[in-house]
């Protein structure tokens, strides 16, 4: 009790809080610049480590941070780091000197200072005193794994997505973030789980196209400060896991093989759609859903038998051979096909120049894109069951080369199955 009790001998004590800075005055010392200091001092508020030193958001490499005595001990070290290359030119010639092919850069940093990037071509990098990294600027790929959304009507979905991406800025994406991949990966399923929960389960079904395209430019705006850009989102729909709260008639359910709706944009396609729902719901009789049938494909899958194996399915490429075909595809690609008893085969396809040529082991030329898969996935490929784009982001095809390039074999898988 006398430990709570007041006392008149207990003086009375006024707490203050505590600083929350040094009472002294930074200095900016020997090595730092004052006007550089001063900056960093009054922005030290900021989230990216490029916005002031350097600014390569607008391609100033200049560090305005660095002070004129640090800055005279650099260009001695790099002089004497020049002449020593120089001198023992012959030997270090085979460790100094990179060659960086179109689709690359380089980037440099210099006594642990970021430097311009550098390449095609021959480039020079100083030994001991840089410090560089390989950025591929070619497009990418990967795909988001069908999650569950929740929608603003109640409904539970199963989407997923599969992205293209490219590098813009090889700066940019070495010093703003850590892991490109990962962290582009979670921002890209952040985005898309955000961006469809405002949407009902009727939008999201009938507005495919449309809601890729924004949810691109939404991924956009977020990882543009990577040095990355997005170019083509396509949205996989799933199955309806829940309906919606207030669903008298059920959605319209399009599926992505839809034959003459998939490449419409936003507006046709919300227009195509308006009419099927009426004349799905003019049918009280029948089901909610609209049930569509590709007679064409199925016709011409009851009539033209498709290739059994792959020698089977080489004879038939080689008949399809025209300049035609060449003058649409214009690349030649090596096929590394794996059998299910361990058997590794080569196989080659020349769209680059006359007539085209096909056939077993190696092309004349060296080719531009060299695909690696089973021979099950080939053949499911080229029966249409299996799209290209499809393999290359689940894994089962190996691309080695432009991506772009390698996605040209659909117009003669489109040949083929005509």
């Amino acid at each position: 009790l006398t430990m709570f009790s007041k006392s008149p001998n207990v003086s009375h004590h006024q707490y203050q809080p505590l600083p929350q800075r040094d009472s002294m005055k930074s200095s900016p010392g020997l090595f730092v610049g004052s006007e550089g200091f001063n900056a960093t001092q009054a922005n030290y508020h900021k989230g990216h480590s490029f916005d002031y030193i350097p600014k390569i958001t607008e391609n100033d490499f200049t560090d305005t941070s660095q002070g004129w005595l640090s800055w005279i001990c650099n260009m001695i070290v790099i002089v004497l780091v020049y002449i020593c290359t120089f001198i023992t030119f012959p030997i270090t010639g085979w460790f100094v000197l990179k060659t960086v092919p179109n689709y690359q850069r380089i980037v440099v940093f210099r006594l642990g200072r970021v430097c311009p990037p550098k390449g095609p071509g021959i480039v020079l990098v100083l030994p001991l005193i840089d410090q560089w990294q390989k950025v591929d600027l070619r497009t990418r790929a990967f795909n988001i794994p069908p999650c569950q959304v929740t929608t603003r009507d109640g409904g539970v979905l199963s989407v997923g997505a599969d992205i293209q991406f490219r590098i813009w800025n090889p700066v940019m994406s070495v010093v703003s973030v850590q892991d490109l991949n990962a962290s582009t990966r979670l921002t890209a399923h952040n985005a898309l789980t955000h961006s469809l929960g405002k949407k009902t389960v009727r939008e999201i079904q009938t507005e495919r196209v449309k809601l890729g395209e924004h949810l691109g430019m939404d991924i956009n705006e977020m990882t543009r400060a990577w040095g990355l850009e997005v170019d083509r989102v396509e949205l996989t729909l799933g199955s309806l896991l829940k309906p919606p709260d207030d669903c008298p008639s059920g959605p319209v359910i399009m599926p992505p093989s839809v034959p003459g709706l998939e490449g419409l944009a936003g507006p046709i396609q919300q227009l195509a759609m308006h009419f099927l729902g009426q004349s799905g719901l003019s049918h009280p009789q029948r089901e909610d859903s609209v049930t569509y049938t590709d007679e064409l494909s199925s016709a011409s899958q009851a009539v033209v038998a498709m290739p059994g194996s792959v020698e089977e399915l080489l004879g038939a490429v080689k008949l399809l051979l025209s300049e035609n075909l060449v003058s649409q595809v214009g690349a030649c690609f090596q096929f590394h096909i794996s059998s299910e008893d361990g058997q590794h085969q080569s196989y080659y396809v020349d769209l680059s120049q006359g007539s085209g040529a096909a056939g077993a082991g190696s092309p004349c030329q060296d080719p531009d894109v060299i695909l690696s898969m089973s021979d099950s996935n080939l053949l499911a490929m080229f029966e249409g069951r299996l799209r290209p784009f499809a393999a290359y982001t689940s894994g089962r095809l190996k691309v080695q080369g432009d991506l772009r390039t390698a996605m040209k074999l659909e117009e003669l898988i489109k040949l083929l199955r005509k």
